[in-house]
């Protein structure tokens, strides 16, 4: 059960939530939605409904629109795997997502537009704050905390924008319109700079996980801001760095590997203590509509995230052995059979049970789930079971669950790779602390990893990040600093297996994975170009406003 406290503080989002510093005029009446200029930033209260509406950033309360409003709108964040070997969009190949890794990126698709311009609203809002917070009377520990979550916050903007992007304008400050349609970008080293600065001193600011009562759980920690600095550094190279920053972490011991992975990801643990960092939503006052977009259509949804089969077939059997067709544990009716357990809490496989009979066999041509082109439905015969909360009945676009951006998972598997690739030996005490505590929850209990060689070790690491973090924004991002992106995108991409029928579609360079001859439905093909599409091209529109930053 969610505080009074956020509650109360979420429901001064949502009447301010088109919050603006308006010009003050005598002759006129003072709206009745917004704060004048002279009327703000005089007292304590002012400053945390300002402080609340930067966390909100770009993101309408029950929003269910199927681009990105924010780097941490589900839109913006989930469905950067249709980018990757993990999922397909449903809405079929024209897909924008798509179009970031199958050889068409070009500077018109529109979410590199929204990325952009939401980006730099979020950083409006924080230079507001930064340069007026000063004028505002209130206790000084707290107007210190308060800077320190604000320069969080636009160092997290930079640091997905440096990532895919790379050079863009750096701004500190509030600009004029004239200032503004004359920007430069800054060299992507100078971004990677400021970020490093601002992540750390604001570490320094902010309290500690543990030291945060259950009314403030939502706000930046000085583990969040740590976390964010760790994936910088790693993204960087700057592996010994990273290393050290994911190891401070890890020593202070607020937080753990919960044993409940499937709970993670609905209302019953969204603030888990596994749970670094995390989207707040609440039901009717500021919930998300992930469910609409991600439910199956037997369940009044939308199917629009579908997972391929190169991501099902990436789950080892229960043993530890790697996945095959031929293996004779396999059973193509119930895939999941003997597998990790995690394969069974990230996707839903035909004839599963959630909310009524989920079917998705191409014969079933009365269900509403049969695969089929063009249809409100799976294209993959597979469907996603993760962030899905099966005990809600409420109206799919007014779900309160959250969206994690930081899992203590992912510090502890970012904590081996920074070890491993900055040369340093692995131990049995380092796997034990790291990738272990991450399979061995007691969800999962998958065999412990007891290889130390770098070579092995890295493929085994890469492999647990995409089985462990699928859906959670993390696979693209992954593939592109690993740089493997090239190989592992430019492929043909095929959904569930299923038996040879006159019914069946989608049939087009299907391959027969099985010896008893079922084909796995062809998807879609991936043709990732590099160098070009390691980078993103600036949106057109921002450069038909100025042309400088073309250059």
């Amino acid at each position: 059960m969610k505080n009074l406290h956020k509650i109360k503080s979420w429901l001064a989002v949502s009447l301010i939530f088109a919050f603006t510093i308006s010009c003050d005029d005598k002759l006129e009446k003072a709206p009745l939605d917004q704060f004048s200029s002279t009327s703000f930033w005089k007292t304590e209260n002012h400053a945390q409904l300002a402080l609340i509406a930067i966390y909100k950033g770009n993101i309408a309360v029950n929003n269910t629109n199927a681009n990105p409003t924010d780097w941490w709108s589900y839109a913006g964040l989930v469905f950067l795997d249709f980018a990757t070997d993990n999922a397909y969009d449903r809405r079929g190949d024209n897909s924008a997502f798509h179009k970031l890794s199958n050889g068409t990126l070009t500077n018109s698709i529109g979410i590199l537009q929204n990325y952009w311009s939401q980006s730099y609203a979020r950083i409006a809002r924080c230079n507001d704050f930064l340069e007026n917070i000063g004028q505002v009377a209130m206790d000084e520990t707290k107007k210190k905390r308060m800077i320190a979550e604000v320069r969080f916050i636009r160092a997290c903007q930079y640091f997905y924008m440096s990532q895919y992007w790379g050079s863009v304008p750096l701004v500190t400050k509030l600009l004029t319109i004239q200032e503004a349609n004359t920007l430069t970008n800054t060299p992507k080293a100078e971004i990677i700079s400021f970020i490093t600065k601002e992540f750390t001193e604001a570490a320094a600011d902010l309290p500690r996980y543990k030291d945060m009562p259950t009314s403030e759980i939502g706000r930046a920690s000085k583990q969040a801001a740590l976390a964010f600095l760790g994936r910088t550094q790693l993204a960087e190279k700057k592996y010994a760095e990273a290393a050290t920053t994911y190891k401070s972490i890890m020593d202070f011991g607020d937080n753990q590997i919960d044993p409940n992975y499937l709970e993670l990801f609905i209302t019953a643990k969204e603030n888990s203590t596994e749970n670094i960092f995390s989207v707040q939503h609440i039901e009717n006052l500021s919930a998300q509509g992930l469910s609409q977009h991600a439910w199956p259509a037997v369940a009044a949804g939308w199917h629009i995230i579908c997972p391929l089969g190169s991501l099902v077939e990436a789950y080892d059997y229960k043993d530890g052995t790697p996945f095959t067709y031929t293996d004779p544990r396999y059973d193509w009716d119930k895939v999941w059979q003997d597998r990790d357990p995690r394969l069974r809490y990230n996707i839903l496989f035909n004839h599963d049970v959630f909310k009524g009979r989920y079917v998705t066999h191409p014969d079933s041509a009365s269900a509403p789930d049969q695969l089929g082109a063009g249809k409100q439905t799976t294209q993959t015969g597979y469907g996603i079971r993760k962030f899905m909360d099966p005990s809600f009945s409420g109206n799919l676009t007014n779900y309160g669950g959250n969206l994690p951006i930081i899992r203590y998972a992912e510090v502890l598997l970012s904590y081996l790779e920074a070890k491993l690739e900055a040369g340093q030996a692995i131990t049995q005490a380092d796997l034990d602390a790291t990738i272990n505590k991450v399979r061995g929850r007691a969800s999962v209990a998958m065999p412990a990893i007891t290889v130390t060689d770098p070579a092995q070790l890295r493929n085994i690491l890469r492999k647990e990040r995409r089985i462990e973090f699928p859906f959670e924004g993390i696979r693209y991002w992954d593939l592109l600093r690993w740089r493997i992106a090239e190989t592992v995108l430019k492929a043909d991409f095929y959904g569930a297996p299923f038996p040879v029928s006159k019914k069946a579609i989608r049939q087009k360079n299907a391959s027969t994975p099985d010896p008893l001859g079922r084909k796995r439905w062809f998807v879609t093909t991936r043709n990732f170009r590099a160098p070009q599409d390691y980078q993103w091209p600036i949106p057109l529109a921002e450069i038909n406003i100025n042309p400088e930053l073309a250059k």
